[in-house]
């Protein structure tokens, strides 16, 4: 009865971990554009410089977050 239970402990301890890859990848990509918006915007004075920008800046901003955030669920 004892083995038992230390089989089943050992293979509840033993579990495989999902791989936390993705969201790794997705973390230095958002923290990369983060890093490159404040390094463009510090240098133009009229960033971005259209409305088309503007909406191109907020959409792959919220595309990053967004895929970080489901690869931290996935990863979990």
């Amino acid at each position: 009865m004892l083995a038992t239970f230390l089989t089943f402990a050992a293979e509840l301890v033993e579990e495989e971990e999902p791989s936390k890859t993705l969201f790794y990848i997705m973390g230095v990509a958002l923290a990369c554009w983060a890093v490159l918006l404040f390094a463009v915007g510090m240098r133009a004075t009229t960033f971005p410089g259209s409305a088309a920008a503007q909406r191109g800046v907020i959409g792959v901003s919220v595309l990053l977050v967004a895929g970080t955030m489901a690869a931290s669920i996935v990863t979990a």
